[in-house]
């Protein structure tokens, strides 16, 4: 097939630092479900050895580990170390926030090494008024454009500066993603909503490096594309759990009860997070595509090519083996759902969004059913994809909402319904 051949001739070449490529997108990307090669799923219950998993200890203990270190090597990248002194400064709290509908706090989580290196993340917070009496479960997420953007209270600090982008600091940035953040409806539902921006702990830009957090642990000055051991994707999920070991100390947060959310490439982020951070009780993935949810086999959509060559700091150096060659790859993305077994995952597609191969991510859901039966589990229940508009609940969840890539009021209720589920009546 033209596609996967032009990927193949191009990925003898390594196009990081030239974007001559991207002139023929069009021809690497399949949108014809008639034109996806045959490819076999591989299970995630198969060991390097060969033998089966056949029970919920084997597969905590043995299997899981491995998955784990592969995606470690291979992908994610390792996980950063814990720095040397980590502190927590309160830089603001109102108890009349949203028209006196919730408790607000603005947090900045300091990470300072002997070096006298430092790095700071900065949290916003809304939690229903009960929270002052009772903590609240939550939900929490990575931004793309400040903390400012996702609320519609002018006073909220803004965030994100380290992107380097005047245009996110601007006054018109404030409350432009609103609906993605649904703060209101959250507290009158019962949660807490947190939220950072991703560009705080590491600059979504192949030389973002050196502004990172990364630069806590060796000197990246001047360093720009692919690194052999971390990854933007695996600082930005190390940032969300350091935002939950804060959450462990907030009066307002009941931190046994978090679920991790994320759009797009913050979906991919999300899944990695909750992957190799089991305190996440719920994983929430929504529009995630190539590299989140989806199926790389599949090759529809958003491929390894492009994503490796457009985006060289999301994934570690040995991942550039599997460029035109996801048949080849270890792994598939149904072990990454597999990853989070027992735990509830929710995935999230938009009819619209063939670059992010909605089929795919409910098939990665779907693959992973074999690892929550060994704890009981039906996991999705079924390989049969719903039609648009309609949820189906499950301890591995899918909706395909009408539209294009977005994060919506129609895929927060789902959301909000699986945490009720989980959060309240379990």
């Amino acid at each position: 097939m033209q596609h996967i051949r032009l990927g193949k001739e191009l990925a003898q070449t390594d196009f990081g630092s030239d974007p001559s490529w991207r002139e023929r997108i069009d021809e690497l990307t399949n949108y014809d479900e008639a034109l996806v090669p045959d490819y076999e799923v591989p299970s995630p219950l198969l060991k390097a050895d060969g033998s089966k998993v056949r029970s919920a200890f084997d597969w905590v203990n043995f299997r899981r580990p491995e998955i784990l270190q592969l995606y470690k090597d291979e992908m994610y990248g390792q996980s950063p170390p814990l720095p040397d002194q980590v502190s927590y400064q309160l830089l603001s709290c109102r108890h009349d926030a949203l028209d006196n509908t919730a408790l607000r706090k603005e947090v900045r989580l300091h990470f300072r090494m002997r070096s006298g290196k430092a790095h700071y993340i900065d949290l916003l917070l809304y939690a229903p008024k009960s929270a002052a009496e009772k903590p609240a479960p939550a939900f929490l997420g990575l931004c793309f454009k400040g903390n400012h953007a996702c609320t519609d209270e002018k006073d909220v600090r803004m965030s994100g500066a380290r992107q380097k982008d005047p245009e996110l600091l601007q006054e018109e940035m404030r409350g432009t993603q609103v609906e993605r953040w649904h703060f209101r409806e959250l507290v009158k539902a019962g949660f807490a909503g947190v939220v950072a921006c991703y560009h705080d702990i590491f600059p979504d830009r192949a030389d973002g490096w050196q502004d990172s957090v990364l630069s806590l642990f060796e000197d990246l000055q001047g360093f720009r594309g692919s690194h052999q051991y971390y990854t933007a994707i695996g600082a930005w999920a190390w940032g969300l759990s350091r935002a939950l070991d804060y959450l462990h100390s907030d009066p307002w947060v009941d931190a046994s009860r978090v679920a991790v959310h994320g759009h797009s490439r913050l979906g991919k982020t999300s899944l990695w997070a909750g992957a190799s951070d089991p305190r996440f009780r719920i994983v929430i993935s929504n529009n995630s595509g190539c590299g989140g949810a989806a199926l790389a086999r599949r090759m529809l959509g958003e491929t390894n090519i492009v994503i490796a060559n457009a985006f060289p700091h999301w994934f570690v150096k040995p991942f550039r083996k599997y460029i035109a060659n996801e048949e080849n790859m270890p792994f598939e993305q149904n072990f990454l759902i597999a990853l989070c077994a027992p735990r509830p995952v929710a995935i999230g597609s938009a009819s619209e969004d063939l670059w992010a191969d909605p089929k795919g991510e409910f098939l990665s859901g779907a693959h992973a059913n074999e690892v929550y039966a060994l704890f009981g589990s039906e996991g999705s229940g079924t390989f049969t994809q719903p039609e648009p508009g309609k949820y189906h609940s499950a301890d591995i969840s899918y909706h395909l909402r009408q539209g294009k890539h977005d994060q919506t009021a129609f895929d927060w209720h789902h959301y909000v319904q699986i945490a009720e589920k989980y959060f309240f009546r379990s």
